[in-house]
């Protein structure tokens, strides 16, 4: 059945998390998103709890089936030796008779299994809660790498500029000297490279802030040293981000709508349970009486509680049964706005590459023309300074709008990702 998610889709989830990974050095951390998700599985509190608590719904399973411990009970008849010359007593050998009763509770044919189920499905539960705490932190640390690695870019690009403006620079001294050109374009010159030097401590701050968003998602200290990004992950190809196809990788592997699966057979053997309590439980028991030093009678014994208030019972089914709806109705709400958020993901992303390309292959190519054009223009009187910098900062924006959507597609992959409940 297409709702039904297996319960390897999020052993997928938390598989890595589960055993030790292989830690990034130090020296390495921050290079590339995957040593930051190696770090994260190890070192994160909030995964690290719900690992615990899943185990801890494990362990909950067993007892959950188990037989109710026995009762032993003593009883001492006559302690006051009632009709004899003895004194009161309250040793079993001293006194009238001494009756031992061992009692075992039993539960009606089949409440333990469910119970037990019960159990193994809250299990489940919570192993589907902590595959959403590692899918979102996951996707957190891709989108914020993606951030570290953009403004990175952005960075180097700015200071490139800021070089390329000190050549224009001198080109323009040389001319002003010639007599070729006004002394306003050396000026010029240098407010353009000022204001890019101020632009350029923005994206530092900027900088600063996107590492210490990162050393926080790793749970260490915000001024912890990481290294420079080197590479961002590869977009996967089109037919990999199709739309039917992820559609039924979300609904088979997604961690959310595995908790609410398991929460739904839970509501099930719940509401089964609930139908068995029209049956009465059992207690069984065997009881040796002891008089004086000898065990002269045994007696066995059934008890059995009466399930005579029916009209309770029967509000205890109608909740049981409202709680099933109650899960299957979350679950829907969950798939249904799982889904949309997959295609404005998948939306977001389409866009995002098909700026990449635009710029990449048209805008950028038009913009250096046009500006090795107006620079040998330049050159020969043929243009003026402003004109060059207009060219030189379409190149610039150009380059950056590239930066952007790389960053863009990287934090649409994370969010798909999260939403399907693995790396694609």
């Amino acid at each position: 059945m297409r709702g039904v998610i297996p319960a390897q889709a999020v052993a997928l989830v938390l598989a890595l998390g589960m055993a030790p990974p292989v830690l990034a050095q130090e020296g390495e951390l921050g290079k590339t998103v995957e040593s930051l998700l190696d770090y994260a599985k190890a070192r994160n509190p909030e995964y690290a709890a719900m690992r615990l608590e899943t185990e801890a719904a494990r362990e909950r399973v067993y007892p959950a089936g188990a037989l109710p411990d026995p009762v032993l009970r003593t009883e001492l008849q006559n302690v006051t030796n009632f009709g004899s010359d003895a004194s009161p007593n309250l040793l079993p050998s001293r006194v009238g008779s001494t009756k031992y009763t061992l009692m075992q509770p039993l539960p009606f044919w089949g409440k333990r299994d469910l119970k037990r189920e019960v159990a193994e499905a809250e299990a489940e539960v919570a192993q589907g809660k902590a595959g959403v705490t590692w899918t979102e932190q996951a996707a957190r640390i891709k989108t914020a790498y993606a951030q570290y690695f953009a403004v990175a870019r952005l960075i180097r690009l700015t200071k490139e500029v800021i070089d390329l403006i000190d050549r224009l620079e001198g080109i323009s001294q040389v001319r002003y000297a010639n007599g070729l050109v006004p002394q306003q374009d050396a000026i010029r010159a240098q407010v353009e490279r000022t204001a890019m030097r101020s632009e350029l401590i923005q994206m530092e701050t900027e900088h600063h802030h996107a590492r210490s968003r990162l050393n926080a998602l790793l749970s260490r200290p915000a001024q912890s040293p990481l290294a420079d990004p080197e590479r961002l992950r590869p977009i996967p190809s089109a037919a990999k981000l199709d739309f039917v196809v992820l559609e039924d990788r979300l609904r088979n592997k997604n961690p959310q709508l595995f908790a609410d699966e398991a929460r739904i057979r839970a509501a099930e053997k719940n509401r089964d349970l609930t139908y068995r309590n029209r049956y009465p439980d059992f207690v069984v028991g065997v009881s040796p009486v002891q008089m004086r030093n000898r065990v002269n009678e045994w007696m066995l014994m059934l008890e059995f509680n009466i399930p005579l208030q029916q009209e309770s019972r029967r509000s205890q089914e109608r909740e049981a049964e409202k709680m099933i709806d109650v899960t299957r109705a979350r679950k829907e709400l969950s798939a249904n706005q799982l889904l949309a958020d997959l295609s404005e993901n998948l939306a977001g992303a389409d866009a995002a590459r098909h700026i990449e390309m635009l710029t990449q292959t048209s805008l950028l190519p038009q913009a250096e023309l046009t500006f090795r054009a107006a620079l040998a223009s330049y050159e020969t009187g043929k243009v003026d300074f402003a004109t060059l910098l207009d060219a030189e900062r379409q190149v610039l924006k150009a380059k950056q709008d590239i930066v952007k959507a790389q960053a863009e597609q990287q934090a649409r992959l994370a969010d798909i990702e999260r939403l399907i409940g693995e790396d694609i």
